[in-house]
């Protein structure tokens, strides 16, 4: 089957100041998405565009896009591309488009408030930034970080704890509002199809570390998302934690995509302390042996770059 691009309103063009062209990536969440795409709509500073890129067009989202009052593109995908492969679509036709930012966003979260994108903007025009992300709450109780944040030793959990802070250097949590000028994404290309979902994020910010573009976090600026934290186990009296999704198939991307991470320039150095790491939380912690071979194989895997599907 073909897939085909429906667009409704007016196309984003370059040339006539400055055009921001929002990419949201959707798979079988309508309702999600109708909310996403109307926080985006009530923006202060609009956006000029949004492709919604829909991995899974068999339940299609185009009517929810139509209704949004967006200038918007529907982009189906009859191969589901993942969060990875649908930013790299998505981010490769805002470009095509003329866009001089992209702000990626996700179904199931959206801006805080309408004047996120505002604030995004200015951050980067006063601190040239290349990208520049909001700080990432949870929907559920908007004060507490969606992912906590370590700082040195100490970890950050609440959004208070970086009241009058203008900006977060060198930290970002993609793809969550994330804001790139197109000639950040020149340098540092889009997120690699192959990891279809978990770690294409990380992977970006090792890209965006090894070319020395400058980025960061700004906190007066949020974005809701369902808390993530869930998955993670702590180790050693809670100083460290681990990974450990229930799900059988996010365990295999999370565990096989960190395995590739950890052979790329940049990151080599954790392959010791992880393996430290998740042999105590599997050996000791959960006395798991089978758990630990499951890691090892997988991570093993990523380094040989066995990027198959399960």
């Amino acid at each position: 089957m073909t897939a085909t691009a429906a667009s409704t309103g007016a196309a984003a063009t370059p040339g006539t100041g400055e055009c921001v062209v929002a990419v949201v990536v959707t798979r079988h969440r309508r309702e999600l998405l109708a909310e996403s795409l109307a926080a985006i709509a009530a923006q202060d500073r609009r956006v000029d565009h949004v492709v919604v890129v829909d991995n899974g067009p068999d339940q299609s989202a185009a009517d929810v896009v139509a209704a949004s009052g967006l200038p918007a593109t529907h982009l189906p995908s009859w191969r589901n591309l993942g969060g990875a492969g649908g930013f790299a679509y998505g981010m490769l036709h805002a470009l095509a488009m003329g866009a001089d930012w992209v702000w990626c966003a996700d179904d199931d979260g959206r801006p805080a408030d309408e004047t996120v994108l505002a604030t995004l903007l200015d951050a980067a025009e006063r601190h040239g930034l290349a990208e520049v992300s909001p700080l990432v709450t949870d929907l559920a109780d908007p004060d507490r970080l969606a992912f906590p944040l370590r700082r040195g030793l100490t970890w950050r959990r609440r959004r208070s704890d970086f009241d009058g802070l203008d900006l977060l250097p060198n930290y970002a949590s993609l793809f969550n509002g994330a804001l790139f000028r197109a000639e950040a994404l020149d340098v540092v290309g889009v997120p690699d199809y192959r990891l279809f979902f978990r770690g294409d994020e990380t992977e970006i910010h090792r890209r965006m570390l090894r070319a020395d573009l400058r980025f960061g976090t700004c906190p007066r600026a949020a974005y809701l998302h369902p808390e993530g934290t869930t998955e993670f186990a702590p180790i050693l009296g809670g100083r460290l934690s681990a990974q450990y999704p229930a799900d059988e198939v996010k365990r295999y991307f999370t565990y096989r995509n960190r395995g590739y991470l950890m052979a790329q320039p940049g990151m080599r150095w954790l392959r010791p302390l992880e393996t430290i790491r998740f042999g105590w939380f599997f050996l000791v912690s959960r006395r798991d042996r089978a758990g630990w071979r499951e890691w090892l194989r997988l991570t093993r895997a990523g380094r040989r770059e066995r990027l198959t599907r399960p």
